[in-house]
């Protein structure tokens, strides 16, 4: 089945009407075996599409969430197949009368598979958003700024200064704009203490690389990006969380496991934390360089986000004294409030010296980023087309989050009007594992709290990322579905029954 391939726009059958006047039992129940019935009978055929979800509240006079709960049901037996967006379908035949089998995908009349619809788990990669990967929306805007911005960087620039090797980890002129383009945040920097890198992942590895050795301990915050454990755990780092509220990491906790437990570094994400979107506020990240500063402990502030709020906060690197071979190294990528395609990223270290190891241990691992990209991002910034670019993403972030705050209830839902994610504590009844193996049977991928977790109890939750989705449309579909689960009930297991 290709990818691409549109589901064909059947209309909903409008007069199907269970008749569930008496029958004893919930009436979402009722529904459901109803639809189970119709299909026995032969009244309701695979591939046919059921009402939409209001029409039929309206004309059993029950409320919208009965037939959410209902059509849910029926999806959990197998009946149906929810297709975000386009609406519920009958998937095939009871054995029996009409000669099909519960579980296949729904098929047309004369028998053949019905276009654009596949059995589970294919189903998600048709109609799914993969709402697990955090990546700022792509708005129209860039692909005129890329045409434009590569064409004038091969016309202005040899072969040689775009498609080689070079020896350091950044031009001058890369560097300089990068301490532009990073002011809001840290103030005036000398660009000789700024490395290009060919994204965060890299310069976090390199920090981590000169910072510390196997079996060494490293303190984050208590949930964190996973991309910082897997390093971690490549490198045989120890990782200790630090207990964090509303505003940020608790200073009583950090300044005990400092105290304590001797680390050689505290890695934490203080601006739209993720997975929380925590932002940590001013007093907290002064709090935070204090802390560091007296213990002597190394501050790896991953500042992903820093530069997507209207009013970014001072960064935490920026509030620890100037101290010779000491302090704390800031890394920021385009990757979110740009685009992730472009690989690049800056790290600024706390002097020259520590900025001239840690180009070794850059180096040693990912040798230099691409002239031809890095060159583009730094032609950006000095002409302003990463600022119109950013403010973009920055507008469409904040209708994104919008939507959600119209779509899902406010009480579970934890956010950064500017942010590019959602943290979605979830009702008692769901498991953050199975709603989320649920979501992925509906076509949508989300992150339960397990992935972020570095030690304790996970929270019943899940990340839900906003900018993959291609629309507002296609998000809204999305968020629909996820609001319609979670007042579902959870699908009973057979699993442990022998």
């Amino acid at each position: 089945m290709a990818k691409n391939q549109e589901l064909p726009e059947t209309e909903p059958i409008q007069s199907w009407r269970p008749n569930i006047e008496g029958v004893p039992g919930p009436i979402y129940r009722a529904i459901a075996d109803a639809i189970a019935q119709a299909v026995r009978r032969g009244e309701l055929h695979a591939g046919d599409r059921l009402p939409p979800q209001r029409t039929l509240a309206d004309g059993l006079r029950v409320d919208l969430t009965t037939i959410t709960r209902a059509y849910t049901e029926a999806r959990h037996r197998g009946l149906v197949d929810a297709i975000v967006g386009r609406g519920t379908f009958v998937r095939a035949a009871v054995q029996g009368a009409a000669g099909g089998t519960i579980g296949r995908a729904p098929m047309e009349r004369g028998g053949a598979p019905a276009a654009g619809i596949v059995s589970r788990p294919a189903a998600a990669a048709a109609s799914g958003v993969d709402m697990s990967m955090n990546m700022p929306p792509q708005p129209p805007l860039l692909r005129r700024l890329l045409r434009e911005g590569l064409a004038a960087r091969v016309n202005e620039a040899g072969l040689a200064d775009i498609m080689t090797y070079r020896a350091g980890l950044g031009t001058g002129q890369d560097r300089a704009m990068a301490g532009r383009w990073l002011r809001p945040v840290l103030g005036q920097v000398d660009p000789e203490r700024i490395l290009v890198c060919a994204g965060a992942q890299c310069a976090l590895t390199g920090v981590l690389t000169m910072l510390a050795k196997p079996g060494d301990l490293i303190l984050t915050e208590a949930l964190t990006y996973p991309g910082f454990r897997a390093v971690a755990a490549q490198l045989g780092l120890r990782l200790a969380g630090v207990t964090a509220d509303a505003e940020g990491p608790l200073p009583d906790a950090l300044e005990r496991a400092c105290r304590d437990a001797r680390p050689k570094a505290f890695y934490c994400v203080p601006t739209i934390q993720n997975p929380t979107t925590v932002t940590t506020s001013l007093a907290r990240r002064q709090a935070v360089a204090e802390i560091a500063s007296r213990y002597r402990i190394t501050v790896i502030e991953d500042d992903a986000y820093g530069l997507l709020p209207g009013t970014p906060l001072p960064a935490i690197t920026s509030l620890m004294p100037a101290l010779a071979g000491e302090g704390g190294f800031h890394v920021s990528t385009v990757a979110k409030c740009l685009s992730p395609g472009l690989r690049c990223a800056y790290v600024v270290a706390p002097d020259r010296s520590l900025a001239g190891r840690l180009a070794s241990a850059i180096r040693a691992t990912s040798l230099t980023p691409a002239p031809l990209l890095t060159g583009l991002v730094t032609r950006w910034i000095g002409d302003g087309s990463a600022l119109l670019l950013r403010d973009a993403v920055r507008d469409e972030a904040r209708a994104r989050q919008s939507i959600a705050r119209e779509m899902l209830p406010a009480e579970s839902v934890a956010a950064h009007p500017d942010g590019l994610h959602l943290w979605l504590t979830l009702p008692a009844h769901w498991n953050r594992r199975a709603f989320s193996a649920e979501s992925r049977r509906q076509g949508l991928t989300l992150v339960p709290s397990d992935a972020f977790l570095v030690e304790g109890e996970a929270p019943n939750a899940v990340r839900m990322s906003l900018g993959v989705a291609e629309s507002r449309e296609a998000l809204r579909a999305a968020l629909r579905s996820v609001a319609v689960t979670m007042l579902a009930d959870a699908p009973r297991s057979y699993a442990e029954i022998v």
